[in-house]
């Protein structure tokens, strides 16, 4: 088998970088012009802050909590092809501050996503949508105003999504998280929020991605008339993400589960779904350049970086090896997304090496 989507070397469209805090503008080097911008600083408690190309500079939206977008000082910028520029931080954000609130060293991650700069006028759905699209590597950022009445919103890449994340904007809403591995298309999880999926037809509208469009219903949290919102989407691609859901069964060391994912994992997201109270996750190849993989950061919290062991990242998956509710609650539904460091094989049929 081999992968022949041009996607033999992920970091051009996804990475994870590391970088002190230093308060002086400077540029976060990846390999390629960033349009999404996640970042959280590691060693102390400040917000995870989401930034992109198409809301524009500075407008910081935080997935620990439902407040609206605001305007955070001198912080993040987008259009430069070397990556993303940081600014000063002088308001104290948590993107580029030079000390912690303890004193120490700011450390911080930040995971970057390309898409295709500032947008462009979509018309597929019933609200016309700005959307700056890679079709390559199935990311697109969206933004849209609310009706308030069932809808549908282009979102330019030309196939099925398999997750799209919401957020209001000018208010107070939810991060209503759709996916098509929910256990059915009614159900919606909160990406601020601890609990399991619920039943909210409102939401979107009962009602899964087509390769245009997403649908929304009448709820505030993704549709308030007048209100305006940003969609981040993701259509899973081979070799490079991959998007899906594994059952619990309770067990440690090699008794414990196996994702296959089709790539070694650069990072996943995940969280217990189906049932429980559990926080979201996130791992990476970069807080944890070897294996066993156990720096954890969780996006519904601004706690700092702490330690919870998850297993190894594989040259073609994760293997959990722990029995701890969190990941491996037996007869529970865990959903995740993951991004490759390697595909499992390139597209001209050569093994990556195992981890």
């Amino acid at each position: 088998m081999s992968y022949t989507n041009g996607l033999d070397k992920p970091t051009d469209y996804f990475d994870t970088k590391l970088h002190n805090g230093n308060a002086t503008a400077k540029t976060l080097a990846y390999d390629f012009e960033v349009d999404m911008f996640w970042t959280k600083m590691r060693n102390d408690a400040y917000p995870h802050s989401v930034y992109d190309s198409v809301r524009g500079a500075n407008q910081q939206l935080r997935t620990n909590v439902n407040n609206a977008e605001r305007v955070a000082g001198n912080t993040v910028s987008f259009g430069n092809s070397s990556g993303v520029s940081l600014g000063t931080d002088s308001g104290n954000y948590g993107t580029n501050k030079t000390l912690t609130d303890g004193g120490s060293q700011a450390t911080y991650v930040g995971w970057g996503w390309r898409a295709n700069g500032s947008g462009s006028s979509n018309t597929d759905g019933s609200i016309t949508s700005t959307v700056s699209a890679n079709t390559t590597s199935g990311f697109s950022i969206v933004s849209y105003t609310g009706t308030g009445s069932n809808a549908t919103v282009g979102h330019g890449l030309g196939s099925a999504l398999s997750m799209v994340i919401v957020k209001e904007r000018n208010g107070g809403g939810q991060w209503s998280v759709q996916s098509t591995s929910l256990s059915t298309a009614d159900k919606v999880l909160h990406l601020q929020s601890t609990t399991a999926e619920a039943t909210k037809a409102d939401h979107f509208n009962s009602t899964l991605p087509t390769n245009s469009v997403f649908s929304l219903g009448d709820s505030t949290n993704t549709n308030g008339s007048s209100n305006n919102f940003i969609a981040y989407c993701f259509a899973e691609k081979k070799g490079f993400s991959k998007f899906g859901s594994y059952t619990g069964n309770g067990q440690s060391g090699d008794n414990a589960p196996f994702v296959y994912m089709g790539f070694k994992p650069a990072m996943v997201i995940y969280k217990r779904a189906s049932d429980g109270t559990n926080n979201w996750s996130i791992f990476d190849n970069k807080r944890d350049p070897h294996n066993e993989i156990d720096a954890q950061l969780n996006p519904n919290i601004s706690d700092a970086e702490g330690t919870s062991s998850r297993g190894d990242f594989v040259s073609n998956g994760w293997k959990i090896r722990t029995s701890s509710g969190s990941v491996n609650n037996s007869g529970s539904t865990y959903i995740f997304m993951a991004f490759a460091e390697n595909p499992f094989v390139t597209s001209t049929g050569i093994p990556t090496t195992a981890r």
